[in-house]
């Protein structure tokens, strides 16, 4: 069953139903008193006495804590035994109201709760009265007096007790009334033992004036050693409470739970109508300000202190304490009754040599009624305490928060898109799909090299922010790689994601400001969906990169995964070890592809192609082991290969006197080692072949990425003899007028334009463009994809000067290209030398 709920609080002015009918009968029974005893006033004297000793033990109270209960000591019944034995029933009602009014009137109470104590201290004394005036006279030696009193006194308490369960429970509702009991029946030990001691007193005067010497000494020595013992529990109890803080703060694991693990235990143990913590907006945490009030479960937003003394404690970075006790921060008092706060202390809280925040107490209430410098050192201890935890607490979340984000550009890291991933593919949710979309930058590489790393990680931060502000409100960005960038969300399914991913990647494209310059990005997005594409977050996101590589060659730049893309990764790196013993164990092959002058059917030449049978695979395409080669750090090694091959095939032909030239295929990573010209020189010195029979092929596109660092090399090369072509020219970026810069020989047609020519106008055009302009720069010209005859008239007709296609023969292996020569072709004698004519192109 669930918890009754508390009932609502009452209007305090409901204590008049407790108070009105109390004073009543006080003023009865006072009334019955005067008319028995109508000289009561001629015992004045004995009454100032009594009236001044009940005075003096109202307000010598102290608080006694033993194990973990609190009790609050006050001798009053000692001075009241004594005023019910000596005086007469009327004075001894004045001299009671005389003393709690006394009081009240030291403290700040409202009218209501001052007539409320009056009338609960007239009633509760005429009520033991009527006890006692049943027994009169009274001998102060006789045991029935001795408990006559006993009774009347504890009636008192009684009574007082129960007038302040009645209004409780009237204000409050049962429960409070319940509560007050329970905690006063403890206590009710405390009068008891002070009567006794009364009646003690009471003795001793009875047999003798002169014992009051001795009791003032002995009562003077009892109240010094009870302060002594109750200020040597009360330091025990702040330790042991400072020590359930400090417990209570270090279980915590974030800045919003600090506050309700620490401001209601630090309010308790100041003994405060409030307890606030303010800590100052810092980095990713914003403000904090919660305040703790007595009667209140909650915690407000507010703080009662000024904010000009907080201020100060920040300014000043020392504790501000706002008293009576202390004179020094006098001019703050002012501030302090504007805000209708009595007295406060506010602690800084200090993280190495920066204020972090406060720690603020105020209206001291309980013993003493203000703040004391003990109370000070009190809360710098907890506030020390709260410093270190807080500092910890953040430190612990920056650590979190750096082990889930990326530094450069703040978004979410790999491991958290991947727990997010996984936590998104758990809900499944109808007609929906978790869809990946990985993003992979052009270009950023090139920006590191050629500007810096600065400048590069300008270009992703820039990246980022145009991602996130692209992203849907659903939709979670990271960045997962050097280059790589991830979103994920969810849509209607993988029609929707692709277009949403096509839609992404045009507004991604642009020109993005990178320092001075202005930089044309542009992206290939992989996709991927749950559960079409996998179960898992790690599948999913190793499938989207799969597509994204694959996307990298596509016009559009969009690439949904599907499993051939896998088989074939798989593939690849399942060759990659077995692709360096091939190398080493010499079973790569090379092959020959002829190169064909247009005008006279000349074969002057072949290109010089390697070709891998794997043992398992079968025959592997080049464009996977050559990838694999290059990322395998293999290349290098593979190139030796084929340019051996070659150059050992053209020094037999030229020892034939059939002379022919070869052609080998370069990577741009190649050329990057300064090392390679070097290799090159050794190679012709070995095989004592002519540098002008070697030509090297190198790709535009991966020219154009590094071709700042790769002209040393080409001018190197160059410088050798060798002859340097543009391969797949007119797939890059680049223009014509690049040609005039490049220590270049020859350029090659992609056979994309070559074989389309025929039926693209648009094709037509550029190959006729790069021809015209070519010559124009005095470049040599090689169609490369020419398959039919019409080609080859085109070609022709255009002038370009050397072609190389599947119309006059496929890459051939050597055996093969010399039984084609011998059938395909026939000698004719130049003045270089015997070379081979076709016979006819059919």
């Amino acid at each position: 069953m669930g918890k009754r709920p508390d009932p609502r609080p009452r209007s305090e002015q409901f204590a008049w139903f407790i108070t009105i009918p109390m004073a009543v009968f006080a003023v009865v029974c006072t009334t019955a008193f005067w008319v028995t005893d109508p000289y009561w006033f001629k015992s004045w004297d004995v009454g100032i006495l009594i009236f001044a000793l009940y005075s003096l033990a109202s307000l010598a109270a102290f608080s006694v804590v033993i194990r973990r209960s609190s009790f609050s000591v006050l001798v009053t019944e000692v001075p009241l035994v004594l005023g019910m034995f000596y005086l007469p029933p009327v004075l001894m009602v004045l001299v009671i109201v005389g003393g709690h009014l006394l009081t009240l009137l030291r403290g700040s109470f409202t009218p209501v709760k001052i007539w409320f104590n009056v009338a609960r201290a007239a009633a509760s004394i005429c009520a033991a009265l009527l006890v006692i005036e049943k027994f009169r006279p009274l001998a102060a030696r006789s045991p029935a007096t001795w408990a006559v009193l006993f009774v009347a006194a504890m009636v008192m308490v009684l009574v007082q007790l129960a007038s302040l369960a009645g209004v409780v429970t009237l204000v409050q509702g049962p429960q409070g009334g319940q509560n007050v009991i329970r905690a006063s029946l403890s206590g009710l030990v405390i009068p008891g033992i002070n009567v006794v001691v009364g009646l003690f007193i009471l003795i001793a005067l009875d047999a003798t004036p002169w014992s009051v010497v001795l009791l003032v000494v002995l009562v003077v020595a009892l109240i010094f050693l009870l302060r002594s013992f109750a200020g040597f529990f009360r330091q025990h109890q702040t330790l042991a409470d400072v020590y359930e803080i400090t417990q209570a703060i270090r279980n915590e694991s974030s800045d919003s739970s600090l506050p309700d693990a620490l401001l209601g235990r630090v309010r308790t143990l100041m003994s405060t109508e409030f307890a606030t913590l303010w800590l100052a907006p810092q980095e990713r945490h914003p403000e904090v300000l919660l305040t703790a009030q007595v009667d209140n479960d909650g915690l407000m937003d507010l703080s009662p202190v000024p904010a000009v003394v907080r201020d100060r404690a920040v300014r000043e970075e020392t504790p501000v304490a706002v008293g009576s006790r202390f004179p020094e921060t006098s001019d703050l008092r002012e501030s302090l009754r504007s805000a209708r706060v009595n007295d406060a202390i506010v602690v800084p809280l200090r993280s190495g040599r920066a204020v972090i925040g406060t720690l603020e107490v105020s209206n001291h209430v309980g013993e003493g009624r203000t703040f004391r410098e003990s109370d000070v050192q009190v809360l710098e201890t907890i506030a020390a305490h709260v410093s270190v935890a807080v500092e910890n607490l953040r430190l612990v979340d920056r650590l979190r928060y750096d082990a889930y984000h990326d530094r450069l550009t703040a978004l979410p890291n790999r491991r958290r898109m991947l727990d997010a991933l996984a936590e998104a593919v758990t809900v499944r949710v109808e007609d929906e799909v978790v869809a990946v979309l990985l993003f992979d930058v052009d270009g950023q590489r090139n920006v590191n090299e050629s500007m810096g790393h600065a400048a590069g990680d300008k270009l992703l931060a820039e990246v980022a922010e145009r991602l996130r502000g692209i992203a849907g409100s659903g939709a979670l960005v990271g960045r997962v790689g050097g280059d790589e960038f991830m979103v994920t969300l969810r849509t209607e399914g993988i029609e929707a994601t692709i277009e949403l991913a096509t839609q992404m990647r045009e507004r991604l494209r642009g020109p993005m400001a990178v320092g001075s310059l202005t930089l044309d990005v542009d992206a290939a997005v992989g996709v991927s969906v749950y559960p079409d594409h996998g179960s898992d977050a790690e599948t999913l996101l190793q499938r989207a990169e799969l597509a994204a590589n694959a996307a990298k060659v596509l016009p559009y730049g969009v690439q949904p995964f599907h499993p051939a893309l896998e088989s074939r990764a798989v593939r690849r790196l399942g060759i990659a070890a077995d692709l360096r013993c091939a190398i080493d164990n010499d079973q790569l092959e090379v092959y020959f592809q002829p190169k064909v002058t247009l005008a006279d059917r000349h074969v002057l030449g072949v290109e010089c192609l390697a070709r891998w049978v794997h043992p398992t695979h079968g025959e592997v395409a080049p464009e996977d082991f050559v990838a694999v080669a290059e990322h395998t750090g293999q290349l290098g090694r593979l190139t030796e290969v084929v340019l051996t091959a070659g150059l050992r095939h053209c020094r037999a032909w030229a020892d034939a006197d059939r002379p022919l030239s070869i052609a080998v295929n370069l990577s741009a990573r190649t050329l990057l080692d300064s090392r390679f010209p070097d290799l090159v020189q050794e190679l012709l010195e070995e095989h004592r072949a002519e540098p002008g029979q070697v030509t090297f092929e190198i790709s535009e596109p991966g020219m154009l990425h590094d071709i700042e660092r790769v002209l040393p090399t080409l001018y190197r090369l160059r410088d050798l003899g060798v002859r340097l072509s543009v391969d797949d020219f007119g797939t890059g970026a680049s223009s014509l007028a690049y040609l005039r810069q490049w220590p270049v020989h020859e350029v090659k047609i992609d056979d994309t334009f070559v074989q389309g020519m025929a039926t693209d106008s648009g094709d037509l055009a550029i190959v006729r463009a790069v021809i015209g302009l070519s010559r124009e720069f005095g470049l040599t010209v090689v169609a490369e994809g020419v398959e039919s005859e019409l080609t080859l008239e085109l070609l022709e007709e255009m002038g370009c000067e050397i072609g190389q296609g599947y119309l006059f023969s496929r890459p051939l292996p050597f055996e093969r290209l010399e039984a084609w020569l011998s059938a395909r072709t026939e000698p004719e004698s130049t003045p270089t030398g015997e070379v081979r004519r076709l016979r006819a192109v059919i």
